[in-house]
């Protein structure tokens, strides 16, 4: 353990270390009270910790410094995500009360496509033989109508040890609000599978009404928990060998950061973990720039993700899917309810791999090529044409510089892929086989981003764009022209912008309970006794890593006219206002008929409202943003040389302004079309677009007026 002289020259150094992995690059960033140091490597998708570890050595030779001078270590990772969407999970069985066996298959009553006879939704990550049922019944009041049957319990046991189940995820009707039963039967299956067994239980796992939800959401963390385990194990382990001595907090879909303990325990709620950096990141910057409102736009390797975000906060949400099956419609896939930033994730990345369809036409995505093999620029025995390779042969790349000069890239293999998939099936040269797929990934994402805001009622062309990731710099002039936006964000770290989020992002956690009952025949102190039982559970999460920070309590009720089927999230006063009285309660009714009104118009008098969930989320305070301003342009900077670049607004070449983006001064500017290139991306500033620093190192650019 570090020695008390080290842990306060830690502290007061605030040297800190985020890594980000992703499908294709694993991002890692050190930040120092100096400076800020940053790698991507190539993910290694067989053991993920292997290129972490790369970059941390990287940055600490880069910087000087020990692994011991590190004060804490934050992580994301798509491994969860990926483990689901690639069904790569452990072999899980699914324990459930008699006469429910099939609720994992049938879902939903309503059909995501209602005129599809032949519709097929995602595959259940528990197929039928592993669903096993026990007699035994709770009533939602807490009455036992039958008690549990523990003989059916242990021959359940018995059958999965000898099919050597790896994970059993326990689900019992109404085990929300009574999980008595849940409890027996894991501490009677907990020795016939022994330790090597992960047992997960729906009432902690997902404490709410909603029976397929709470299932889903169960298995899937059972599904993926020996993975997340072993894994972190192995990375902590390792951290510890190079001198590492800091705590490690997982970042967590909403937002937030968690202990390596609740991650390993409930490792559903790291899906979405990288996208949710890059979100922390743009609100960060939102309200460091008086952005009112921002669209973040992060493009990777594998992925495109865009979010929506309005004063400064990102979209949340309690529901999420993971890997929908049919053209990203919601509903076809599968549903967890975990804390999560609202976002649109598709399948377009600097990986994503283009090809002729059946009619004719160029398609990109949504599968990619990933780091083994990767684009065929890369080497390593891709064959097929990603974006990578078209936006090397438009010249949007210097083959000689990218990933920092690291990982020289080959044009040739480039041109020689785009033309036997592509040109030739097309009658086109590599050069048009490139433009084809540039534009068309540019669409599709234009196309998820205008969808997104149309569901939300906004109007992008009131929206200033922050774009960061490896490729998202490359296409978001492009991508802004389509949506009409006309003010682009490109911050400083770009290409490894979902690490450096993570480094913004407060220690937080969330404890949800479901509780149907009319609001206003609720006794007030059951209420407070109730939300003072959930902060304590999330202050002693919370306190574990949050080094004595100042805490943060948002306390919300999920409300619904009695009889509906969907609710509206509704803020309670803190607890420093004092306890909740019955006029809390009167509070609570109006401001959930208000924000009715607001949404639907109308209000419905004499109808009773009930509250569905609670929710308490104790966290850190998000680090203070100060504001920043743009400086003026005095002059006008020059290039230092020129080279010929796909220009897709004039559909022809151009000569663009080359610049390196560290010898920018903060009174230049740039006029497009330029390129401005750094380690980890480069920026494509479209013709006509004027560019320049602001005093924090963020390029703005700007559309003509």
């Amino acid at each position: 353990m570090p020695t008390p002289d080290l842990q306060a020259a830690q502290q007061k150094a605030r040297i800190r270390l985020a890594a980000d992995i992703g499908g294709t690059f694993t991002d890692v960033v050190l930040e120092t009270p100096l400076r800020r140091h940053s790698c991507k490597v190539l993910t290694t998708p067989r053991q993920p910790e292997l290129a972490v570890l790369e970059g941390l050595d990287r940055l600490l030779q880069e910087s000087g410094l020990d692994g011991s001078a590190i004060e804490v270590f934050i992580h994301g990772t798509t491994l969860a995500t990926n483990a689901l969407i690639e069904r790569k999970g452990a072999r899980t069985a699914f324990v459930t009360t008699e006469g429910f066996r099939d609720v994992l298959a049938m879902g939903y009553e309503k059909r995501f496509d209602a005129y599809d006879i032949n519709l097929e939704g995602p595959p259940e990550l528990v197929p039928r033989p592993w669903r096993l049922t026990v007699r035994e019944r709770i009533a939602a009041d807490g009455k036992v109508l039958m008690d549990l049957h523990e003989e059916d319990v242990r021959a359940a046991g018995a059958q999965m040890r000898d099919g050597h189940i790896e994970a059993v995820a326990i689900g019992f009707m109404h085990a929300w609000a009574h999980p008595s039963h849940e409890e027996r039967a894991r501490d009677i299956l907990a020795p016939i599978l022994g330790p090597q067994v992960s047992i997960c239980l729906s009432s902690q796992v997902c404490p709410e009404i909603r029976e397929y939800e709470r299932f889903s959401t169960t298995v899937a963390n059972a599904y993926v928990r020996p993975l997340m385990g072993s894994y972190l194990l192995r990375l902590q382990e390792s951290i510890r060998q190079k001198g590492l001595l800091c705590p490690l907090l997982m970042m967590m879909s909403g937002g937030g950061l968690t202990t390596l303990d609740l991650a390993a325990r409930f490792p559903i709620r790291l899906v979405e973990s990288g996208p949710a950096g890059g979100a922390i990141l743009a609100a960060h910057l939102a309200r460091e720039c008086g952005l009112d409102k921002v669209m973040a736009f992060d493009m990777g390797g594998t992925t495109a993700k865009i979010c929506l975000i309005n004063d400064g906060q990102p979209e949340r949400s309690r529901r999420f899917e993971v890997g929908r099956v049919w053209k990203n419609l919601k509903g076809s896939g599968l549903p967890v309810r975990i804390p999560v930033i609202e976002l649109v994730e598709i399948g377009a990345g600097g990986g994503s791999i283009g090809r002729v369809d059946a009619m004719q036409r160029i398609t990109v995505g949504p599968d990619s090529c990933g780091s083994e093999p990767g684009p065929a620029c890369y080497g390593r025995g891709g064959e097929q044409p990603a974006v990578t390779d078209a936006n090397l042969v438009l010249g949007r790349i210097d083959p000689e510089h990218f990933a920092a000069g690291r990982m020289p890239l080959d044009a040739a293999l480039s041109k020689q892929a785009l033309t036997a998939l592509i040109g030739k099936p097309l009658g086109m040269d590599a050069f048009w086989a490139a433009a084809g797929i540039s534009e068309m990934v540019e669409e599709n994402m234009a196309n998820a981003a205008r969808v997104h805001a149309i569901e939300r009622g906004q109007d992008l062309g009131n929206f200033t764009m922050v774009a960061f990731g490896g490729a998202a710099p490359l296409h978001a002039g492009r991508l802004a022209q389509k949506l009409g936006i006309t003010r682009v964000m490109v911050p400083a770290g770009a290409g490894v912008g979902s690490a450096i989020g993570f480094l913004r992002a407060p220690v937080a956690f969330e404890v949800v309970r479901s509780d149907l009952s009319v609001l206003s025949k609720m006794d007030p102190l059951v209420v407070e006794a109730r939300l003072q039982a959930m902060h304590a559970e999330a202050l002693a999460v919370v306190q574990t890593a949050s080094a004595g920070a100042a805490l943060h309590v948002l306390r919300l009720a999920e409300l619904r006219y009695a009889g509906q089927g969907h609710e509206l999230r509704v803020r309670l006063p803190p607890p420093s206002e004092g306890p909740i009285v019955q006029a809390s309660l009167v509070a609570l009714v109006e401001g959930f008929e208000t924000a009715y009104e607001q949404i639907y118009g109308l209000r419905i008098p004499d109808c009773n409202v009930e509250v569905v969930t609670w929710s308490v989320t104790v966290s850190t305070q998000p680090q203070a943003a100060q504001a920043i301003a743009l400086p003026p342009s005095i002059q006008q900077r020059q290039a230092s040389s020129t080279r010929p670049v796909w220009e897709p607004a004039l559909g022809e070449q151009r000569p663009f302004g080359l610049h390196w983006r560290f010898d920018l001064q903060t009174q230049e500017h740039i006029t497009g079309p330029a390129l401005v290139a750094e380690d980890e991306t480069t920026t494509v500033i479209p013709a006509g677009w004027v560019a320049r620093l602001d005093e924090q190192g963020h390029l703005m650019m700007e559309a003509p007026a």
